[in-house]
């Protein structure tokens, strides 16, 4: 069976890719016990990041610098390992910490603004009923490497004007020309990507402004734009002049900017990775290699829900731009500062597996865990944790996430898409409103964004784009005019009963045989009749595990109906198979259900963890226990490891013993979060 051995053995090339935060007294010794170490643990990738806490002794882009780097770099292709370039020296990208502007003040970060008063320095544009349109530097500024360089520090170096293409060719001449002359060796070998990272027209920190560059105006103008029609950027009255705006300034980005950094990666023979600013950009992810989004500060959440806000549409767009593209890759900086109830490194097992089925089920295809951590020393430890590696309490078990997010980076990457809804988007209006009951009735569907529009057809009532055809389309009915627009007109990826709008689903084909990967986004467990379009045999594949059973069906007159048992933090693979690929399969267990009166024996709260012991007889069979604890328990049986689990409700399977009814040891450890070390205590161990 292709499809259960693909997942299986997922090539190192689905690795999870984390940001490797290089924040600390670099040694070469260090580089290589950790790059072994992440190898060791299943981790096949690093996106080489500069970040606070580099000493001053390694200054950005210095021979110095790139001394650290060569050691990492030869040290991954030793390792048959993969390394992204980073092209800040932090973020926003752009800037090349500061050096862009230096001795060239005049390439600094520009804005427009609405002002009753001009001052010194100010290009006045225009005097409007509202005030004066002035022009100024926007005093924008990013995050350097080393302390005294954060938001609000005094050497916090300034943001450079990358709608400038002068600003934009001395950026890349000094990083990405710079990173080629050390290690062009390495380019489209070990080094696959440069990642840039959300940059920011204005910079960091800049308030009541709207992007503009020198000689802007003209272009406006130009374009037909009246500038006093600018005044409606700044009260609230949109307009034609503003929509003009827009449109001129998404253009100029996507060409000075992103652009000729795609132009260079590609000629180098790397991808233009990363992602922009805002995660309903999806107009300038045609121009990456690799398109990307960024999932941070919990703007989507398991309490919050995954489908409200302009955040909801991440996963989504830059997916769906991927496969528009024909990319066969598409990212997500992901985990960044996701941590509970504002409490420092407060991040469980059950909020990761969340975010990672929650980017799955929309496409997402490489993971670039934010982050490893070099050093957690000092104020280290504090900046935009946690650590989602080394650091964390589940390290010692990380190749159960690095397999489980291979498996899903390999079927979302090999497997192809089935939507038979077009969502008609423009930049920065994806519509997180009208996708919401897309995904709660389990109907596919992909954003077609505006730039795509010209090049559709309508043919029979459907709509093809490319290789793409929607049966529907949702959007202004004056488009497309002969295309139902109405999802009602089109069947569900599944049908569930009872209704389950908690369930998600991606329909997928796989060379030729369709299969769907459903998620429960809910905190309950999900049970219901589901029935799949397709009369052939299905079999289920557990992700997590890796354990493949057949399913038992009911052919009905909408196709295959089973019941569908899918645990809150769940996710399956149903797959079609031929009948002797079924036949093969071994049937599911219902393993019978133990209990054990656990007592607490011990506790080291240096380790924040906790041990509990129970005596149970042997099951004369294979049998389930169930514990509910917080957070990450392991448990042994007479002294053996037999399995690790990362959230509640624990389940561990008891192996029968070869005495039945003998006395069993049980000894439960259960390991609390690292914000009892890091940040606010949280309590730890196993619930009553």
């Amino acid at each position: 069976m292709e499809l259960p051995n693909l997942l299986d053995h997922p090539s190192r090339a689905y690795s999870p890719i984390p940001f490797w935060f290089l924040n600390g007294e670099l040694s070469h010794a260090e580089i290589r016990r950790q790059l072994k170490d992440f190898r060791d643990h299943g981790v096949y990738g690093v996106v080489l990041h500069p970040r606070i806490g580099l000493p001053g002794r390694i200054g950005y882009l210095s021979e110095t610098f790139f001394d650290y780097l060569r050691t990492a770099i030869e040290t991954a292709h030793a390792l048959d390992m993969r390394v992204v370039l980073y092209d800040e020296g932090m973020y926003p990208s752009g800037s090349a910490c500061g050096q862009v502007v230096a001795g060239r003040p005049d390439l600094a970060s520009r804005g427009i603004m609405l002002t009753g008063k001009p001052e010194t320095g100010d290009t006045v544009l225009c005097e409007t009923d509202e005030g004066y349109l002035v022009e100024r530097f926007s005093g924008g500024r990013l995050r350097g490497i080393h302390f005294g360089e954060d938001d609000g520090e005094p050497n916090q170096p300034l943001s450079a004007d990358i709608l400038n293409p002068e600003a934009v060719e001395r950026f890349i001449a000094l990083t990405h020309e710079a990173y080629y002359r050390h290690f062009s060796a390495y380019f489209g070998g070990t080094v696959i990507g440069f990642f840039t990272d959300e940059p920011s027209i204005l910079g960091r920190n800049v308030r009541d402004m709207q992007p503009w560059t020198k000689g802007f105006a003209d272009v406006f103008r130009q374009a037909g734009g009246s500038l006093p029609g600018l005044a409606g950027l700044f009260t609230g009255c949109e307009n034609a002049d503003t929509a003009l705006y827009h449109r001129l300034i998404l253009r100029r980005e996507g060409e000075v900017y992103y652009a000729r950094l795609s132009d260079w990666c590609r000629t180098h023979g790397i991808a233009l990775m990363g992602h922009p600013h805002q995660s309903d950009d999806i107009e300038v992810l045609r121009y990456f290699g690799v398109p990307g989004q960024d999932l941070v500060f919990r703007w989507v959440s398991p309490e919050k829900g995954g489908l409200t806000g302009m955040d909801s549409v991440m996963g989504k767009c830059g997916a769906d731009m991927a496969r528009h593209m024909g990319a066969k890759r598409n990212a997500n900086e992901c985990f960044g500062a996701c941590n509970r109830d504002g409490n420092p490194w407060y991040f469980t097992g059950e909020d990761m597996k969340w975010y990672i089925d929650w980017l799955a089920v929309r496409g997402v295809n490489l993971f670039i865990p934010h982050a490893f951590y070099y050093s957690l020393e000092g104020k280290r430890s504090g900046e935009r944790p946690p650590d989602v590696g080394p650091g964390s309490v589940w390290w010692p078990h990380y190749r159960l996430w690095a397999d489980y997010m291979a498996r899903l980076s390999a079927l979302m990457a090999e497997a192809r898409y089935c939507a038979r809804i077009a969502l008609l988007c423009r930049n920065r209006e994806l519509h997180a409103e009208v996708a919401a009951p897309l995904f709660e009735s389990q109907r596919s569907f992909e954003y077609l964004p505006e730039s795509l529009w010209a090049v559709c057809a309508e043919e029979n009532g459907k709509l093809r784009c490319g290789d793409h055809t929607y049966e529907a389309v949702i959007g202004p009915e004056t488009l497309f005019p002969s295309v139902p627009h109405s999802a009602e007109t089109v069947a569900p990826d599944c049908l569930c009963e009872p209704a389950q709008p908690a369930l998600r689903v991606a329909s997928l084909i796989y060379r030729g045989l369709p299969c769907w990967l459903l998620v429960n986004e809910g905190e309950s467990d999900i049970r219901a009749d589901v029935t799949l379009p397709t009369g052939m045999p299905l079999g289920a594949y557990d992700l997590w595990t890796g354990e493949k059973t057949r399913l038992e069906t009911e052919k009905t007159a909408q196709g295959a109906r089973f019941g569908l048992s899918l645990p809150r933090r769940g996710s399956l693979l149903i797959f079609a198979c031929a009948d002797a690929d079924w036949r093969e399969l071994p049937r599911s267990e219902r393993l019978p259900e133990i209990s054990a009166d656990f007592r607490l024996e011990s506790e080291d709260p240096e380790a924040c963890a906790k041990t509990y012991a129970a005596v149970i007889p042997a099951p004369d069979s294979d049998a389930l226990l169930t514990v509910d604890a917080e957070e990450m328990a392991e448990l042994y049986i007479d002294g053996r490891q037999c399995g690790v689990a990362f959230w509640p409700p624990q389940r561990f399977r008891i192996p029968a013993g070869p005495r039945a009814g003998e006395p069993v040891a049980l000894r439960l450890t259960v390991t609390g979060s690292r914000a009892n070390r890091y940040g606010r205590p949280v309590w730890y161990g196993l619930k009553k």
